[in-house]
């Protein structure tokens, strides 16, 4: 599916930023869908199957979360929150509960296109992602927990192997502290940012060029981290 056939719905009451949001994106050759309550974003959603969900959090019959839960009970499709909602918790609520990435009004037209661009891509990639990453000089080989730069093998412990994994599944976007202490670590250690803060430390001594300014294990401050890899 070529970028010109991509479908998107855009959720959103105000009219004026709907327009401006359908202006942005049909520049770009998308095909745009536009809802104005969360009753439309559903039926929309389950009429057109599109394929990226940019969504408001404050709807006038209902709340944007509550959206997010019920469409990732019966479909991947990416969700792109666009929101005023600036509380770090506000944000966690909606990364936690099933959206892929989460930007705030007022919000700069090349950085949001930018996200809609990343979601498009790993939705796309999802079926057949591959075990195998490029961070730079270090080979990563998932599926055989092996990692490889210049000088040879790069030792990485099972923690760290599982911390990666977590995040290339959802690579790209922004994985939240909690998602990774319970997938990692377990649901018991909950809370626990200090191990997660050791691990990420430990891991990008190892793949990153820079570990004081990360390439590809980037914190998403507040919310949690977001892994980047080279294009194979």
């Amino acid at each position: 599916m070529t970028e010109a056939m991509h479908q998107i719905l855009v959720i959103e009451d105000e009219p004026a930023i709907r327009n401006i949001l359908k202006v942005l994106l049909e520049a770009e050759r998308y095909r745009v869908i536009e809802a104005d309550s969360a009753v439309r974003a559903e039926i929309e959603t389950r009429t057109h199957k599109p394929d990226l969900l940019l969504l408001d959090l404050g709807l006038p019959d209902g709340d944007g979360l509550a959206i997010i839960r019920r469409v990732r009970a019966w479909s991947p499709v990416p969700i792109v929150v666009l929101s005023a909602r600036t509380m770090e918790e506000q944000k966690i609520a909606a990364l936690d509960g099933g959206a892929d990435d989460y930007v705030t009004k007022p919000f700069s037209a090349p950085e949001l296109l930018a996200r809609v661009r990343s979601a498009l891509r790993r939705n796309v990639r999802a079926p057949e992602q591959s075990s195998l990453l490029k961070l730079g000089d270090i080979q990563l080989d998932l599926a055989r927990r092996e990692a490889r730069g210049p000088s040879g093998e790069v030792r990485l412990t099972p923690l760290e192997y599982r911390l990666l994994e977590c995040l290339a599944r959802h690579l790209g976007a922004v994985v939240t502290q909690n998602q990774l202490v319970r997938e990692v670590w377990g649901p018991e250690r909950l809370g626990d940012s200090r191990g997660l803060r050791v691990c990420v430390m430990g891991l990008r001594a190892k793949i990153e060029p820079d570990p004081h300014k990360p390439r590809y294990l980037v914190t998403e401050a507040g919310l949690g981290y977001r892994l980047r890899a080279d294009e194979p």
